[in-house]
C-alpha cells in the first residue's frame, strides 16, 4: 500500500512544495488548507503533473475540522505515513526587524503561538493512533533556526539579531516538543525531527530571500524517510537547539 502524508499549509509556498516533491516520490499526499479554493486550485496544479495528491480542508486553530480530517483519514486509509507540520505563521503585528521581547503584546504572543505550537500539538496527538498504524511512521515540525536558542545567544551568529519574540519563541516551544516527542515515541518506530528549511523565499521569508520554496522543501522531505530521531536539521547538517 502506498504511504500516506499529510502536509499542513499546502496551498502555497513551503507546503505546496512539499507536497510536489513528496508526491514526486511515489506519495499520496493529502494537501490542508484552510482556504478551500486555494486549496482545490493548488491540488488541481499537481494533479496536473501527475501526481496523487487530495485536498482536505484544515483550519488548524479549529478542533473540529481536526477531528472530521482524522476520521477521514481513518476511514479511508487506515493509517497515515507522514505528517509535516508546516502551516506556521508571524504575526503581523510583530515587525522582523525588531527585538520585540519588551513591547510584543499579549495578543501577538497568544494568537502566534496558538497556530505555531497549542494547534500543532493537538493536532499531532490527534494523529498519533494512525502513524501508529503505519509502522514506520514520520513526524517532521517544520522550525526555524531562529527558534535556536544556542544561536540566538550567540552574538557573532548572523541570525542572533533577528528577534522577533512571539515567533522565535512559538519555534523554540515547538523544537522542545520534538525533543520530548520523539523521547516518548522511542519505542514505536515513529521518527520525529524538527526542519529549518532555511531561508526561502514565501510569503513570511520575503522576496530578497535567497532561496526557492523547492530548495527549502528539500530538507522536510528527506525527513520523511529520516531513520533518526529527535533531531534539529538543515539540508542533511544538524543544528544546536
Amino acid at each position: 500500500m502506498k504511504r500516506i502524508a499529510l502536509v499542513t499549509g499546502a496551498n502555497k509556498g513551503l507546503g505546496f512544495e512539499t507536497a510536489r516533491q513528496l508526491g514526486t516520490e511515489g506519495l499520496t499526499v493529502l494537501m490542508a488548507s484552510r482556504n478551500k479554493d486555494r486549496g482545490i486550485e493548488a491540488v488541481q496544479k499537481l494533479k496536473a503533473e501527475g501526481l496523487d495528491v487530495e485536498f482536505v480542508q484544515l483550519e488548524v486553530t479549529k478542533e473540529a475540522e481536526v477531528d472530521a480530517l482524522v476520521q477521514h483519514i481513518k476511514s479511508t486509509f487506515g493509517k497515515l505515513d507522514v505528517l509535516v507540520n508546516n502551516a506556521g505563521i508571524m504575526h503581523g503585528g510583530e515587525p522582523m526587524g525588531v527585538n520585540t521581547a519588551e513591547i510584543v503584546k499579549a495578543d501577538v504572543l497568544r494568537e502566534t503561538f496558538d497556530v505555531n505550537f497549542f494547534s500543532l500539538v493537538s493536532l499531532t496527538q490527534k494523529m498519533l493512533p494512525l502513524l501508529k498504524k503505519s509502522g514506520s511512521g514520520k513526524i517532521i515540525n517544520v522550525s526555524s533556526i531562529l527558534g535556536s536558542n544556542t544561536v540566538q545567544s550567540d552574538e557573532t551568529s548572523p541570525w542572533s539579531g533577528i528577534k522577533p519574540f512571539a515567533y522565535n519563541a512559538s519555534k523554540s516551544a515547538l523544537n522542545s516538543f520534538t525533543v520530548h516527542l520523539a523521547a516518548a515515541l522511542k519505542d514505536t518506530g515513529i521518527k520525529v525531527n524538527s526542519a529549518h528549511p532555511g531561508w526561502v523565499k514565501t510569503d513570511l521569508g520575503g522576496k530578497n530571500a535567497p532561496l526557492e520554496a523547492n530548495e527549502g522543501a528539500k530538507t522536510s522531505v528527506s525527513l520523511s524517510s529520516a531513520d533518526f530521531t529527535g533531531k534539529f536539521v538543515h539540508d542533511g547538517e544538524e543544528i544546536a537547539w
